[in-house]
């Protein structure tokens, strides 16, 4: 159970995560819209008043088969680095340069301006032309062929294009101006080398020759190719040399043989268990065995027929046993004759060897000044190859580049991309106006949900209470619309209240809040309506004497004298108490606002009066005045027999609710729970438009 629990916690956070995130939206969703809208609406402006700009590409590729220098291998692969120094002589300043002559862009607006901005006016003006078209220029290699791509980019298609095709034809000029002027200083280089290297080789075989002569050697091509027994060196080596492989090879066997047969183990030596002759005789010993046990089975080991069995399996043992002592003396009778020959040609090596000591001087000579004489002829022959190569290359105008796609005249800009930039600019709107709700979240200090009210101040949430808009009377929407949401609030407060079969229901019930403007005066003369509308006999009696506000909100406030004056003996009950504007409600309200030193609600004369009100009332509902920084609150508070807090959605600060519970609790006062006032009826305390789009023929007079 207990691992189910813990799966179960991520899923829990996460669908309470979902939940606030639902919730939030359905509250800000307007604030949402109105920022991805504007700043979506600003993008697309932006970019409609941006220029559009076009680029053109050329499409150049690199041919090391059309090089006029590398005739002798036309397949030969270039290198990554040969490469990307093709793409910087396409970016250098110089072909720049010749761009901008060839196209007499000396005038052209768009590179003068550039010119401007780079503040490169007062500098070379050739240079600051060609450092501008750079700008606009982009050269890079396709990945890894033999293709480069020149584009250019201008706010004018046309030049775009032909910028482009005149930076691939001023490099392919370029390359066929170099490769020719390199090959011809290199023909007239090699022409000179080439007549140095004739005399030395000519030189170097004379004297080869010349030292044959006098040392009486056959023409050859190397230091054993001069005599009979240098010739049989060669031979007689190889055959020493398998001999010997073949001697060693037979007696590692015949010791490892012999090491199996001191240890008993004469079938594992090789040739015993390779020995075909053997291996039938196991096999007919394997059948044999096997009739032993049936013979043996069914006569018993003492038969006849179970005896001459015994005796063919022992025929059998003795014949495999003489059969593997004639494979090992074969083994050794092989090794004998092996190591005999090894000798034999060991002896024939040591005579020819000797005879060959007295030859190797002079052929040693010989083979180091033929060699030095082949070396010189092969860097003749190489010699003589460039130089014919490079004479061609100095007559031959095929550049090793050519162009593969000329640049066309582009019909579309390529900047702005106007979609993508919408697009993106939604993104960021959206993203904006989540940051926005998240800020706004963020700067929320109160308490936002049902579950935040009940786990800060321990108490019940009594009805959440609905925020009106600003066109609407919060004092007269009880009256006007009765069956609206927020009158459905305090009926569903009443309930909590009272309770559906309560047997002694609070009479004196006290409205309070931690702060100001928390919806308590609403609150409690809604509920005083909402009892007198249920049939029973109320009064409200506003104790808020520093505010007075009640006077301001009902229709009929009354004349004369009030609270205040009745507690101060000035006048009585009757004359204070006016009624309602529901029938059966009364009001006992202040005639104007009261500042006073004095301990107003200290004494026994509101107890009193709370006495006699509860006699002749069925409910006494008291609007209280705030509690922290009033005193007047938590004394009142204590006379009634039920106090309801009222907590201002995402307001109220929870520790100034929390401090207020803790006071009502500690002056022994009854604080029942809580009304949520002022809710979003977007959030999830009121239900998330739950009632608006579930409850619509419920409350059709509210919409």
């Amino acid at each position: 159970m207990e691992v189910t629990h813990q799966n179960e916690a991520p899923a829990g956070r996460f669908s309470d995560f979902v939940q606030s995130a639902q919730d939030t939206l359905r509250r800000r969703w307007l604030t949402l819209v109105i920022v991805t809208v504007a700043i979506t609406v600003a993008g697309v402006a932006g970019i409609s008043l941006i220029t559009p700009r076009y680029t053109a590409a050329a499409l150049i590729r690199i041919d090391p088969s059309r090089n006029p220098l590398n005739n002798k291998q036309p397949q030969e692969a270039l290198s990554p680095e040969s490469i990307e120094t093709e793409v910087a002589v396409l970016s250098s300043t110089e072909l720049a340069q010749r761009v901008v002559k060839a196209l007499k862009l000396e005038n052209d607006p768009e590179l003068l301006e550039s010119v401007r901005k780079a503040g490169n006016v007062s500098g070379d003006r050739d240079a600051a032309l060609a450092s501008a078209l750079l700008d606009r220029l982009s050269v890079s290699r396709d990945k890894l062929t033999y293709l480069i791509s020149v584009g250019y980019t201008s706010e004018d298609p046309q030049k775009a294009a032909r910028v482009a095709n005149a930076v691939a034809e001023g490099y392919l000029d370029l390359k066929v101006n170099t490769s020719t002027g390199t090959a011809a200083r290199q023909a007239d280089w090699f022409r000179e080398q080439l007549d140095k290297l004739a005399a030395e080789m000519r030189a170097a075989d004379e004297q080869v020759a010349q030292y044959r002569a006098q040392a009486g050697l056959a023409q050859g091509s190397g230091s054993n190719a001069g005599t009979i027994v240098d010739q049989q060196v060669g031979p007689l080596s190889s055959q020493l040399a398998m001999a010997e492989s073949d001697a060693a090879a037979a007696r590692a066997a015949l010791s490892t043989a012999e090491r199996q047969i001191q240890r008993g183990n004469l079938d594992s030596v090789e040739q015993v268990r390779n020995s075909p002759v053997i291996n039938d005789l196991r096999r007919q010993r394997a059948e044999i065995l096997r009739n032993q046990g049936e013979v043996e089975a069914r006569y018993g080991p003492r038969h006849p027929e179970s005896i001459r069995v015994r005796d063919q399996l022992a025929s059998i043992d003795q014949q495999i046993r003489d059969e593997a002592e004639r494979a090992v003396a074969s083994l050794r009778a092989n090794t004998t004759a092996v190591e005999a020959r090894a000798g034999s040609l060991r002896s024939t090596m040591g005579r020819v060897a000797g005879e060959q000591a007295s030859n190797t001087r002079a052929a040693v000579i010989a083979d180091s000044l033929e060699r030095d004489a082949a070396a010189k002829r092969a860097a003749y022959d190489r010699m003589s190859q460039m130089w014919l190569e490079s004479t061609q290359a100095s007559q031959n105008q095929i550049s090793q580049a050519v162009i593969v796609n000329r640049a066309d005249v582009p019909t579309k800009p390529t900047f702005p991309k106007r979609l993508l930039m919408s697009v993106l600019s939604l993104v960021v709107g959206l993203a904006a106006g989540i940051a926005t709700i998240i800020f706004q979240e963020m700067m929320v200090r109160g308490l936002r949900t049902i579950d935040d009210v009940e786990s800060t101040l321990g108490l019940p949430v009594l009805a959440a209470v609905p925020k009106l808009p600003r066109s609407s009377n919060p004092g007269r929407t009880l009256l006007e619309k009765p069956t609206s949401l927020f009158s459905e609030s305090f009926r569903i407060a009443r309930a909590a209240i009272l309770g559906v079969k309560s047997a002694k229901p609070p009479k004196i019930i006290a409205f309070t809040s931690a702060l100001p403007s928390e919806g308590k005066t609403t609150s409690s003369l809604s509920f005083a309506r909402t009892l007198a509308l249920n049939g029973s006999r109320v009064i409200l009696v506003d104790c808020d004497v520093r505010r007075a506000q009640v006077r301001h909100i009902v229709e009929n406030p009354g004349s004369g004298p009030g609270l205040v004056e009745v507690l101060h003996g000035t006048a009585s009950e009757a004359e204070a108490i006016h009624p309602g504007d529901v029938e059966g409600m009364d009001q006992l309200l202040v005639s104007a606002p009261y500042f006073s030193s004095e301990d107003l609600f200290g004494s026994d004369g509101m107890v009193t009066l709370l006495n006699k009100l509860s006699d002749r009332y069925d409910f006494v509902v008291l609007d209280l005045p705030p509690l922290v920084g009033l005193a007047d609150g938590r004394f009142l508070a204590a006379m009634a027999d039920a106090t309801v807090l009222a907590v201002r959605w995402a307001s109220t600060p929870p520790q100034a609710a929390a401090s207020a519970v803790n006071w009502l609790q500690s002056d022994g006062s009854n604080p029942i729970g809580v009304i949520y006032t002022m809710v979003d009826s977007a959030a999830e305390a009121i239900g998330g438009l739950y009632y608006s789009k579930k409850y619509t023929q419920y409350y059709r007079a509210a919409a």
